[in-house]
């Protein structure tokens, strides 16, 4: 069994570094190019089948402030945590959505632990930098105001976004280095065979493209989506009405083929207007049918043959071209009742292509019409029908458009997140699908409480920011939903967690928070121990996404028999906040089944008696080893 007694770990200072976690992976894939903790880039070359000096300059999008933008993915998370908001959340108990407030670069940090790999599809709308939009300031270890000096403008109340105008000297720059590290983080939280999906507009599409192929690969490149996102034009337009914007697609990774892990899209279920374009003229028993052409645009001479129709009419291929199956194969189609050549028996034959044949599903196109999936004016409007004929939030999406990027993406259980949640656009449309399929998608909406315009309608309608609307749209969302669909089993709740600064007080000591004097001198064990406000649900959240693989909807139950504030979570973390720790409390955490891979204690609990820890671990290691069933089970011991 692992000891880690004498060492008297503490709890990580940091959730997570990437850094670290990027040289493990390295280090897995290659052994022999780390040494020492640190790259041996000539291996790595070596590695890669590069053995002689590369030429330094290649192809690569590049700008003021890139290599800054590369840092700050990679920085560690220092002092914060999220905060549970139980008053604000809906159906805590039950729900596996989640709603989260806050920075979403910090937030896309502090889940890392959590979620790497978990996520099945991403979705985001990102400011388009219109030159209206705000952009974030990412320089967190400095003031608001040393970073006002830094980049310019922030806002009124200090804020790390501020508006980004066209007639800044960093206006691509600005842009691009808010959204290069959170799509860096982004694509470590997606499954191997997750995708992501960004919707933008013609003026960063094309540095968006630059930075995804960065990211994902170019070879995960998937689709450029393009749609139609108004009906009607603009005639007070300067040059042209824009009428469209885009949705990038980029796969973690691409599947090839049947043995790969990878994205593949599903098919999209087949409408009634497409089904109706079928018909069977010749009552063939098959079915309804609808004909195809029978020509091929490219020429290849042994598919370049007459065809003798039943009237005794001689076809040829129309000039330059040829026929789209050998003759062979014609003739093979032609006996199975599968070339249509009219109903007079003299028309330029065709294939008949039946409905049976596809009813699995239709291939998506790049290109969605307002009819399909409405606009800009239709998501506007079915937000008012939610809010009773008022307008909380300006620029809505239409549902339609993540309706259909669900239904390609998606099944049964799968993890959707969306880090520019807005008006929760992504939520409504996870609970609308499950509602349809039976599915029980979970949602993660992460967003900013960026104050409202006192001017605008969702102000007068009382609320402060664009995260109260979202949460109200999604209260009011689910009720609809399961009005509409009572006898479906839905997830409609959420639970609520608000991005702050840590609950521990050596972590806040640490990170500058709190003086170090402060820590020690401040009265009463629990005050010494954690900062004001605190409550044990929090520190157990604090600690939990510093482990992996342990989401934050799960459970957290009171181990009331071992003692009042000792915590399971998920069945495999303990975490133990008793003021004291006695034999029997040790007793009883190592008889617990199954054995806790973690278990963690005050350090506050021993005093400053260090024989006392000693002893009281190592009476836990031996007990844990005698309760142990099928042989020993590695667990970890870590200190607040």
């Amino acid at each position: 069994m692992e000891q880690h007694n004498p060492a008297f770990e503490k709890i990580p200072l940091t959730v997570t570094n990437p850094f670290s976690e990027n040289l493990r992976r390295l280090q897995a894939l290659f052994p022999s190019i780390v040494k020492d903790g640190q790259v041996d880039f000539d291996a790595l070359k070596e590695e890669l089948g590069e053995f002689e000096e590369v030429d330094k300059e290649h192809y690569e999008l590049s700008w003021a402030g890139k290599q800054e933008a590369k840092r700050t993915a990679g920085e560690p998370i220092l002092g914060r945590t999220l905060k549970y908001v139980p008053e604000e959340s809906k159906h805590p108990d039950s729900t596996e959505n989640l709603y989260i407030e806050g920075d979403n670069l910090e937030v896309l940090k502090l889940l890392q632990n959590a979620y790497i790999g978990k996520i099945k599809m991403i979705y985001i709308d990102p400011p388009y930098n219109t030159g209206n939009d705000f952009v974030y300031r990412d320089h967190f270890a400095v003031t608001a105001e040393e970073n006002a000096k830094a980049e310019g403008d922030v806002s009124a109340e200090g804020d790390r976004y501020a508006v980004n105008p066209k007639t800044s000297g960093k206006y691509h720059a600005n842009w691009l280095s808010m959204m290069y590290p959170r799509l860096r983080l982004a694509k470590n939280l997606l499954r191997d065979d997750g995708v992501i999906f960004i919707s933008i507009d013609d003026n960063e599409v094309g540095n968006l493209r630059e930075i995804c192929d960065e990211i994902f690969g170019g070879e995960n490149f998937v689709a450029n989506i393009v749609w139609q996102k108004k009906y009607s034009p603009q005639n007070d337009a300067k040059y042209f009405s824009d009428m469209h914007d885009h949705i990038l697609c980029y796969a973690k990774n691409k599947k090839q083929n049947d043995s790969d892990i990878g994205w593949e899209r599903y098919l999209l279920p087949r409408t009634a207007e497409q089904n109706a374009r079928y018909k069977n003229p010749d009552n063939d028993p098959r079915g309804p049918w609808k004909s195809s052409d029978l020509s091929a645009k490219s020429y290849n001479a042994s598919y370049d043959y007459n065809i003798i129709t039943p009237s005794g009419r001689i076809v040829s291929p129309p000039g330059g071209s040829c026929w789209r199956v050998s003759k062979g194969r014609f003739e093979e189609l032609k006996c199975d009742n599968r070339v249509w050549f009219g109903l007079d028996g003299n028309n330029v034959p065709s294939i008949k292509r039946f409905l049976s044949d596809v009813l699995n599903g239709s291939v998506p196109t790049t290109w969605w019409t307002r009819d399909e999936i409405g606009d800009n004016q239709s998501a506007t409007q079915n937000l008012m029908e939610l809010f009773d004929n008022k307008k909380p939030f300006d620029t809505p999406k239409p549902i339609g458009v993540i309706l259909k990027l669900l239904r390609l993406s998606t099944k049964e259980h799968d993890i959707v997140l969306d880090f520019f949640a807005g008006s929760s656009t992504t939520a409504h449309a996870v609970m609308q699908l499950n509602a349809e399929d039976a599915g029980s998608r979970r949602f993660i909406q992460i967003q900013l409480p960026e104050k409202i315009d006192e001017k605008s309608s969702a102000f007068d309608l009382g609320y402060g920011t664009i995260s109260e609307v979202g949460k109200e749209r999604i209260h009011r969302a689910g009720e609809k939903i399961q009005k509409e669909h009572p006898d479906a089993k839905l997830d409609t709740g959420f639970n609520v967690f608000r991005l702050a600064d840590t609950n521990i007080r050596w972590i806040a000591a640490e990170t500058g928070q709190v003086s170090l004097e402060d820590a020690i001198n401040t009265g009463g064990k629990d005050l010494r121990d954690f900062m004001p406000g605190y409550t044990d649900k929090d520190v157990v959240y604090e600690i939990l996404l510093r482990q992996y693989d342990i989401p934050l909807t799960a459970k957290i139950e009171s181990l009331s028999e071992i003692g009042k504030r000792t915590y399971s979570v998920a069945r495999t973390l303990i975490v133990c906040l008793e003021e004291s720790i006695t034999n029997e409390i040790i007793d009883k955490i190592a008889a617990i089944e199954p054995v806790p891979h973690k278990i963690i204690f005050r350090d506050s609990a021993f005093g400053d008696d260090i024989s006392l820890k000693e002893n009281t671990m190592m009476r836990l290691d031996a007990l844990m080893q005698k309760h142990s069933t099928g042989g020993k089970t590695p667990y970890r011991v870590e200190f607040l």
